[in-house]
């Protein structure tokens, strides 16, 4: 029978974006660790966090820095010499976000306080 029964496919779901304008807060160690990764890359290069599907709470944070794809669905948020962006189907996930840099015995990295989650795993790196 196959796809001519419906059986062997199915249909994306859609679902209504709500769109909220970003404010997140960015603490001075973040910038500077920031600025120090990207150090002459910072007219080119933007630092992308996005909320992806997953992780045993709902949501995985996930960072990454990529040339700016100057892409009207992003948001844009200026952190001393830095742009972050944001993507609007992120922005009701991602609203008042904290942003810090930690640098410990055991390593460093950036870590994400997420007022607005319901719930977080004990790593920090899943919310719903």
């Amino acid at each position: 029978m196959g796809l001519l029964d419906g059986s062997g496919f199915s249909l994306p779901v859609f679902s209504e974006v709500n769109v909220v304008d970003v404010k997140i807060d960015v603490t001075e160690t973040a910038k500077n660790a920031m600025e120090k990764s990207m150090k002459g890359d910072e007219k080119t290069h933007v630092l992308i966090i996005s909320a992806e599907a997953g992780g045993c709470s709902g949501y995985l944070y996930d960072m990454k820095i990529t040339e700016d794809p100057e892409d009207e669905n992003f948001q844009k948020i200026k952190a001393g010499e830095i742009n972050i962006l944001i993507h609007n189907k992120d922005s009701a996930l991602l609203n008042g976000i904290k942003l810090d840099y930690k640098d410990t015995l055991m390593g460093g990295g950036f870590q994400i306080e997420n007022p607005s989650a319901d719930r977080e795993c004990g790593c920090g790196q899943s919310f719903g």
